[in-house]
């Protein structure tokens, strides 16, 4: 399991309009990035955190933080979920299932689905080195964040 101190993996994850985006694209001097990975658009807990994200986008700015969205949703999925939300932050297809074996946050069986891997939900806020200095993972997907303690983390 990734913790503080560790450096986070590298990806390469399309976005919803087809663009490779990788992990570099995102780290900043002086600035932190929030990886929010997420079972699946359009559902009750997903829709309500990435809200939630969505929301505190001004607030996340003076803190010099962004937030990039991640799950093995395809990217039209992602940016039907975006266009229908307002989600201007980007969200990140992992339909090969790499990012998540990677930061460890894969979810056996997700829905009760035999086979069907999905994204875990957890936070991973990442400085503009590439250090993670924070790290949430849900004790299931349906487990809410802790939006206190990931502006407390910027």
């Amino acid at each position: 399991m990734l913790k503080v101190g560790d450096k986070a993996p590298k990806f390469a994850l399309y976005d919803t309009d087809l663009k490779l985006r990788e992990l570099k694209d995102f780290l900043d001097e002086g600035q932190r990035t929030i990886l929010a990975f997420y079972p699946g658009a359009f559902t009750g807990v997903c829709t309500k955190e990435m809200c939630e994200f969505r929301d505190m986008h001004g607030e996340l700015q003076k803190m010099k933080a962004k937030t990039v969205g991640i799950s093995v949703d395809p990217p039209f999925a992602n940016k039907a979920f975006a266009e229908k939300y307002g989600l201007t932050f980007p969200l990140l297809s992992d339909f090969k299932r790499e990012a998540i074996r990677d930061y460890d946050v894969v979810w056996k069986d997700l829905g009760g689905m035999s086979g069907y891997d999905g994204a875990n939900r957890a936070v991973f806020v990442v400085d503009g080195s590439g250090r993670i200095v924070y790290s949430w993972v849900g004790e299931n997907p349906g487990k809410y964040p802790d939006f206190g303690a990931i502006r407390k983390s910027l």
